[in-house]
């Protein structure tokens, strides 16, 4: 694309040379006419002025090819600039998918943490419950011992 680039403006540069030389020359032509020439016959008018026109045009031209150079420079700064933001649009997005998944990570983490801890609450809580149960049924003995010990030491 650069070669493309370079000869193309390389073209445009000669063209433009070209365009110098003619308007020079055009300039000189109607110098020596101004200086020199008191009459001429109608061809030769005809051509100085088709020459003249064509000095003008060339110069509107020359003006509008570098106006379009201008607008072309532009163009592909703007491009430049909209292909690094680009980039660094996607480098944020890949850092924020990144974030994303190293949270869900963590949250995945703290989910298992949690269910072991749960489990082993439930653990405890079956153990307390089943411990607080013989508990109760030792109490009930040692209330149905006592009953019959003071029943007897009343007799």
């Amino acid at each position: 694309m650069e070669e493309k680039g370079k000869g193309r403006s390389e073209r445009w540069s000669a063209a433009i040379g070209n365009l110098s030389e003619m308007t020079s020359n055009l300039d000189s032509l109607q110098k020596l006419l101004v200086k020199k020439a008191v009459f001429v016959d109608d061809d030769t008018f005809a051509k100085a002025s088709l020459t003249s026109e064509q000095a003008r045009t060339i110069k509107v031209l020359e003006q509008r090819v570098e106006t379009l150079e201008r607008e072309l420079d532009n163009a592909i700064s703007a491009a430049a600039h909209a292909r690094t933001e680009k980039r660094q649009a996607e480098a944020a997005q890949k850092a924020a998918e990144l974030r994303a998944q190293e949270v869900t990570r963590e949250l995945e983490n703290t989910t298992r943490v949690f269910e072991l801890h749960m489990e082993e609450l439930r653990a405890k809580q079956e153990e307390i419950s089943k411990r607080d149960k013989e508990i109760k049924l030792l109490e009930a003995i040692i209330q149905t011992l006592g009953g019959k010990g003071s029943h007897s030491s009343d007799e």
